[in-house]
């Protein structure tokens, strides 16, 4: 009987003092509350701000439409990260040991477990901030090229021509070479292709040839003009290189191969040979172009200005 005593007691002391407890812990549970309310409250306004930006109804210096998202969502994380550290001392229990073990370890797997997610998540910002592309241009990253589908935290989508989707690091993306074929297209992108033909073909020709290639190949924009130009003057030949630009109507990949196929029938149609010489002895003629030959078809000459009798 003495026993059951000292039980009944202890049980109703200790559930006074959790009563007492549960109390003493409601005026902060209150101010949490409160924080969280105001903190919802301002993150909301922070949301429809940026939102309004990234559509254009909105116009301020320091934030481009482009960046509006990221910079959304960075707010947002320092928002709930301040509203934590403002409601961490007004938490049942924050004050305990056991309370600031378990935080301590749990910081601790985070920063441990969460190096690499950190790395993704700085690369995702450093290319959203620099506004290397966007969603909707085609890019060639590396050996990889695309049309961008999303451009995410943590990584990058690509939609190829044979309908597979890649789907990069953006890491990986940072430490590469990214050409954006769209930026400066307006609305489509660049399209450039390289030949070599030898020395005794007219540099002329081979212009006229790829421009004529270029005209019979309908995405490509006859404004701004193709051209030519000469990127190399090798031991065995010379190097061509076509520049153009070309509508997004056709993928890009599709666009490159009409190129090449209307370049295979041009140079055959004027007899021009697509090859690049390599010579192990020195030829009985010399590979050069006579004067005479400068201007071979489809190529035309300028007109000289006409002589005035004094």
């Amino acid at each position: 009987r003495g026993w059951g005593e000292q039980l009944k007691d202890f049980l109703l002391e200790m559930t006074g003092d959790l009563a007492f407890s549960m109390l003493g812990a409601i005026p902060g549970l209150i101010t949490v509350l409160a924080i969280v309310i105001i903190a919802r409250f301002i993150n909301h306004l922070a949301k429809m701000f940026f939102d309004r930006v990234e559509r254009g109804w909105v116009y301020v210096r320091w934030v481009d439409r482009d960046t509006a998202r990221p910079t959304r969502r960075i707010t947002t994380v320092v928002i709930w990260l301040f509203a934590l550290a403002m409601a961490y001392p007004y938490l049942p229990g924050a004050q305990t040991n056991a309370f600031k073990g378990l935080s301590v370890l749990l910081g601790l797997m985070v920063s441990i477990g969460a190096s690499s997610i950190v790395a993704q998540a700085a690369s995702g910002l450093i290319l959203m901030y620099s506004r290397a592309f966007r969603a909707g241009e085609y890019v060639r990253v590396g050996e990889q090229e695309g049309t961008v589908r999303e451009l995410g935290m943590f990584a990058t989508r690509l939609a190829t021509i044979t309908g597979e989707e890649l789907i990069l690091p953006n890491s990986h993306i940072l430490g590469q070479t990214t050409h954006n074929l769209s930026r400066m297209s307006a609305g489509g992108y660049a399209i450039d292709t390289t030949v070599t033909i030898g020395y005794d073909t007219p540099w002329r020709q081979v212009h006229a040839i790829l421009q004529e290639a270029a005209d019979r190949t309908a995405p490509i924009r006859k404004s701004p003009a193709p051209y030519v130009i000469q990127t190399a003057l090798s031991d065995f030949y010379v190097e061509y290189r076509l520049v153009a630009r070309a509508d997004a109507d056709k993928p890009r990949p599709t666009v490159m191969s009409e190129l090449h196929a209307n370049i295979l029938d041009a140079f055959n149609e004027h007899g021009v040979q697509i090859m690049s010489p390599h010579y192990r002895a020195d030829p009985d003629e010399p590979k050069i172009v006579p004067a005479a030959q400068w201007f071979a078809t489809p190529a035309t000459a300028p007109e000289l200005p006409e002589k005035t009798s004094a």
